[in-house]
């Protein structure tokens, strides 16, 4: 069962991910394109962070992930700083890939997280590699395969899904169905009402959730990966969620009818969780504010620290790092 200091920390983690995403959008529309700060553009996770808070939450600490482009949340919540994103985006010396990727290209062996490949979808092999290891060495533990509605549909998500049902690896499969697939709705994605509805045909359990109910993501991840755990093989969990935003940073997302961002912005998992903490008496506008003011203090550091970075600029690199031993 959450803590009162279970709560609040997940609170954190939603509005920890929203400032610095914030800020990530705010400085691709604004920066100096000739000499930009951040390179390339953002993927953000606004109005879904409840999905990759909530079910990172619920790992342990050897258990793995293998993260989509949304998942900054994950990313936090497992060990990275704001400054690791930042020096990520920005190309400089000291990200998580040494400043030879950008973005939300980036993954932390030391915190047990896959380093994200773009082809939507193809993380749930790898994913599926470290579970066959935890299992073929007697590990208690499990793994994270995050995706999205669009990866979904794809040829090797479904390969990923029967090869781990047959072989019962400890893994949960955690659908971020956030209705849009860049312009594609769901509707025409799909004839399923549910994606979690294909499960049976696999052979394995799933549930659905509220996607912006960080608590109630956490629950139905939290069972699943229980239940991974103990040997009885994988689950799929599809968290109901809504894209506020582009695709990416470049993208207004003019295709989405403005009464589909009106509904959903009601739905925001920042303001459910608060209101969900003061109907609980855990927490009251004043801790909400200073929630919100600390962290914006510590980006602000951060930024600050990250620029005095050199930027890796392209050419041949030190590939010491790329074998394992």
């Amino acid at each position: 069962m959450l803590t009162k200091e279970d709560k609040l920390k997940m609170y954190h983690y939603l509005v920890l991910t929203r400032t610095f995403e914030d800020w990530i959008f705010y400085i691709c529309h604004n920066q100096d394109q000739k000499n930009p700060m951040v390179i390339g553009k953002g993927y953000l996770s606004t109005g879904q962070e409840a999905i990759s808070v909530g079910a990172s939450y619920a790992m342990q600490e050897n258990d793995w992930m293998a993260p989509s482009h949304r998942d900054v949340g994950a990313h936090l919540l497992r060990g990275m700083s704001m400054k690791d994103l930042l020096l990520q985006y920005m190309g400089r010396e000291g990200s998580p890939t040494k400043g030879r990727d950008g973005n939300v290209h980036l993954g932390k062996s030391e915190l047990k997280s896959l380093a994200f490949i773009s082809h939507m979808g193809a993380m749930t092999a790898p994913a599926n590699g470290v579970a066959f290891a935890m299992k073929y060495k007697g590990e208690k533990n499990a793994v994270i395969s995050f995706y999205g509605d669009g990866a979904a549909q794809q040829g090797i998500v479904h390969e990923a899904l029967n090869y781990a049902a047959v072989q019962k690896l400890p893994v949960v499969f955690v659908i971020n169905n956030n209705r849009w697939a860049i312009s594609t709705p769901v509707s025409t994605q799909t004839s399923v009402e549910n994606l979690a509805d294909r499960a049976v045909g696999y052979g394995m359990p799933s549930s659905i959730c509220e996607g912006n109910n960080v608590y109630e993501v956490y629950d139905h991840v939290a069972s699943a990966l229980d239940r991974a755990r103990a040997g009885e093989g994988p689950s799929m969990v599809e968290c109901k969620s809504m894209r506020m935003s582009g695709h990416g940073t470049y993208d207004m997302a003019k295709y989405v009818p403005e009464e589909e961002f009106e509904e959903w912005k009601k739905k925001d998992p920042i303001k459910w969780a608060e209101r969900i903490l003061k109907e609980e008496g855990l927490a009251d506008d004043a801790y909400f504010e200073k929630v919100k003011a600390d962290i914006k203090e510590q980006l602000n550091k951060d930024i600050a620290e990250a620029v005095k970075h050199e930027q890796v600029r392209p050419g041949p690199q030190e590939l010491a790092d790329v074998y394992a031993e």
